[in-house]
């Protein structure tokens, strides 16, 4: 039978939870355990999908067309275990679910409430399809006290007593803020916040403190006397240089080790540490640096590409570099040539995106790539730039352009309103609803023999996931690639353009899907391994 983690929250948000579900994760699997994380979140939406990224950061994407949180994304990375929609819930999808049951008749006439009714479908989501894992780690989002994640809490908490002794148990991540004028880190606020916690029926088994610096012995003894926790139990989390430095750092100050004693597991299987060390080892002894310039619309929060950035990390870890990213806002180039800002750089890479804003920025980005032989890496919304770019500048189609934007006579980029999955066939329409409307998920792609991007994947056969409502034209195909533009992929069906690249540059590929969304520190993409060897050749000619 599966053993269950909690990990809650408290003090302040952003201390990072996600990363310490991710990388406890990681610690289980090295000791020999299968593990599966899932996320709770305590917001009204159904799924982050129709969330501004400034809003929420990335929306994650899994093979099974879920939109879910970024969180999501880490647990994949440090476990290698695909994620899917089962491993993310809101309150809005628990809501959505009890209204239509209350709707069907489903709880026969009775009252529908909080308890136990929204507790009883959480609790049924935590334990359902558990069967093949030693662990389970549940990470509530928020924090302790907000009025929003009560219902969670409280379901947990029943948790603890429904499941046998022993197979349950509560990790609690704080802040202890250093405080400059007393000199000394203060404990205060993790014992209001364990106060919080315990008042609703929840004693933490593991103290995970964030800190800055270490945590003296006497601080350990306090927080461990007022907190109510073995004094072994109280595990700093120091600040590290790279998220991948966590897994050897938790496992470092005692976190796995202490986790399997709090369910009785001693003496504890040996970890094997060999793929972390690699990884950190890579990251921390760079054979030289590249510089890629990254032109988006959401700069001014990197968390909405964090897969992104993880992606192209991880191709510098396969070329052993350090990739440095120079963060520039699309809309600049509509005012002002790109070529001081783009002339130092070593790749350019426009990432996804929705709406107008900004687009003419990311094709002058393209142009720019394309004409001074530079890498470019574009992906989904960075496709379709390219594609319209090489339309005008190489096709003589002066107003090509998107309907995403609004009409247009020449629509080279347009609505999907079909397409195959698997066997079935999915619609959709201009006035149909937003959420979960895209084309979500994995999907087959076939890649053109002899072609680059066949050539980096070593295969004709791939898939990948999407996320998007909108496609190149493919009536615009013969007369784009007699320009040099290659379709190289499509779907299975040949109706669908998935990826383009141009036959006379030395990297300039497009793809209409999220490569960075299956990249992981051990096993790059091969796309990101590709570019990311391709700047770093380019930083011998710049």
């Amino acid at each position: 039978m599966a053993r269950y983690i909690f990990i809650t929250g408290g003090v302040v948000s952003s201390l990072g939870k996600g990363l310490a579900s991710a990388a406890l994760g990681a610690l289980l699997q090295a000791r020999g355990y299968t593990v599966r994380l899932r996320k709770l979140d305590p917001y009204l939406n159904v799924d982050p999908g129709t969330m501004s990224p400034y809003q929420h950061g990335e929306c994650f994407v899994t093979d099974d067309g879920a939109e879910t949180d970024l969180d999501l994304g880490h647990y994949e990375r440090f476990t290698g275990r695909s994620a899917n929609k089962q491993d993310n819930v809101t309150t809005g999808k628990i809501y959505q679910d009890i209204i239509a049951r209350e709707r069907r008749g489903d709880y026969l006439g009775g009252t529908v409430q909080v308890i136990p009714h929204v507790t009883n479908a959480i609790k049924e989501f935590i334990l359902d399809g558990n069967s093949a894992y030693d662990f389970v780690l549940v990470e509530i989002g928020g924090t302790v006290g907000d009025i929003e994640a009560m219902p969670f809490l409280e379901a947990i908490r029943q948790l603890g007593n429904d499941l046998p002794r022993h197979h349950c148990v509560y990790i609690h991540l704080t802040l202890l803020p250093f405080i400059p004028a007393a000199g000394e880190l203060k404990t205060k606020p993790t014992q209001h916040s364990v106060k919080e916690l315990r008042s609703i029926g929840i004693q933490p088994d593991i103290l995970l403190c964030r800190a800055d610096r270490a945590i003296p012995a006497d601080e350990r003894r306090k927080l461990s006397l007022f907190c109510n926790v073995r004094e072994s139990a109280v595990i700093e989390a120091l600040d590290v240089a790279s998220i991948y430095d966590v897994p050897r750092a938790y496992h470092q100050a005692g976190l796995d080790h202490e986790v399997l004693a709090a369910f009785g597991i001693e003496p504890a299987p040996r970890p094997d540490m060999a793929r972390w060390n690699a990884v950190t080892d890579a990251v921390h002894n760079p054979e030289g640096e590249v510089t890629i310039a990254i032109v988006g619309k959401y700069t001014g929060l990197k968390d909405a590409y964090k897969s992104l950035i993880e992606a192209l990390a991880h191709g510098g870890i396969a070329n052993r570099v350090k990739v440095n990213l120079d963060w520039i806002e699309a809309e600049i180039f509509e005012h002002q040539d790109p070529t001081p800002f783009l002339e130092h750089v070593h790749g350019i890479l426009v990432p996804g995106g929705f709406g107008a804003r900004g687009t003419e920025g990311k094709i002058a980005a393209a142009r720019f790539a394309r004409e001074r032989k530079a890498p470019y890496f574009g992906i989904c919304f960075g496709m379709q730039m390219a594609v319209i770019e090489a339309a005008r500048s190489l096709a003589g189609i002066a107003s090509a352009g998107s309907t995403e934007f609004g009409p247009t006579p020449e629509p080279v980029v347009g609505l999907m309103t079909e397409w195959m999955r698997g066997n079935e066939l999915e619609k959709r329409s201009q006035s149909g609803d937003l959420g979960g409307t895209m084309r979500l998920g994995a999907y087959p792609a076939v890649l053109k023999e002899g072609s680059k991007i066949a050539q980096i994947y070593r295969t004709s056969h791939i898939s990948e996931r999407h996320r998007h409502r909108y496609e190149v034209n493919m009536t615009y195909r013969d007369r784009l690639e007699s320009c040099g533009l290659i379709f190289a992929g499509t779907s299975p069906d040949g109706l669908l353009p998935e990826t383009v690249e141009l036959a006379d540059h030395p990297w300039f590929i497009g793809v209409q899907y999220h490569p960075e969304l299956k990249s992981r520190p051990f096993e790059p993409h091969p796309l990101f391994a590709s570019f990311i060897a391709a700047a770093k050749a380019q930083s011998r000619l710049v």
